[in-house]
């Protein structure tokens, strides 16, 4: 009987799809893209289609780089805040504050004009072989958006360290296994699993800061996209594309943590 009206639950909600109001919006939908595709000027993808690739690349390798380093290094920085010592917690709660308390951009200005105007003036770096390293443009985004993952993920760590019952521990400790063990295998694992939902959010609030590189001379996808309105003075067409494009990504993400949670759901 349970089986059945579970069937039937399901079969109404596949003919929800078929509800008058919502095959009109359907229908609207598949109009507007296909006026898109076919009344607006897209000739200029295949001049520019290796800059956008390239682009997109640069997006995903920033995001993905970026938000791995600095999820590895929030660790320390949210465990510290439970665990103490205390002066060290400080430290590390004052650091979330000041990183979070700053506009990511203000903080990619800081190490690019700031900091990058400061080393030409130390003696011998122009010669030495870090010096190529420190005019390009790609560390400084790389250590701001790090930074940045570093001080948001470590609060979320901290209240996800918080949050697991110390029974849990408790009984790893009484088995006999020593402090590092139970961090590796119980304590940071049940810690993730309880925050994937909030890790997959921050990925995709990560992947929508990666254009303020473009403020500095690093060609993303948001900087090819802003070229290329400029060059061929077409306005809507290339937004329309790079929405899209992040859509995918975003999409892309979203699935990838969906299939997380569910996957680890009962571990």
């Amino acid at each position: 009987m349970g089986h059945e009206v579970v069937k039937n639950n399901r079969h109404l909600f596949g003919l929800r799809w078929l509800l008058p109001h919502r095959v009109v919006l359907i229908a609207l939908l598949g109009v507007l893209i296909i006026s898109l595709v076919v009344k607006l000027d897209w000739s200029w993808i295949a001049e520019y289609r290796e800059s956008i690739l390239s682009a997109v690349w640069k997006t995903v390798l920033l995001l993905v780089s970026t938000f791995v380093v600095g999820f590895i290094l929030a660790i320390p920085i949210g465990l510290v805040q439970v665990t103490g010592p205390r002066f060290l917690a400080v430290i590390a709660h004052a650091f979330c504050s000041m990183i979070r308390g700053t506009p990511l951009l203000l903080q990619i200005w800081i190490f690019y004009y700031g900091f990058g105007s400061i080393f030409p003036g130390i003696e011998g770096i122009r010669e030495s072989f870090i010096w190529p390293f420190l005019t390009s443009a790609w560390p400084y985004a790389f250590f701001a958006l790090t930074l940045s993952v570093m001080a948001y993920e470590g609060e979320v760590l901290r209240g996800a360290f918080s949050g697991v019952p110390k029974g849990e521990l408790e009984a790893a400790k009484a088995m006999g296994m020593k402090p590092f063990k139970i961090l590796t295998r119980i304590w940071l694992p049940r810690a993730i699993q309880r925050t994937l939902p909030v890790i997959g959010g921050e990925v995709i609030i990560q992947l929508k800061a990666t254009p303020l590189v473009a403020t500095i001379t690093i060609i993303d996808t948001y900087a090819i996209f802003s070229n290329i309105r400029l060059e061929t003075y077409i306005v809507y067409e290339p937004l329309l594309l790079m929405t899209l494009i992040y859509l995918i990504l975003a999409g892309a993400i979203t699935l990838m943590f969906t299939y997380f949670e569910k996957k680890y759901k009962n571990h």
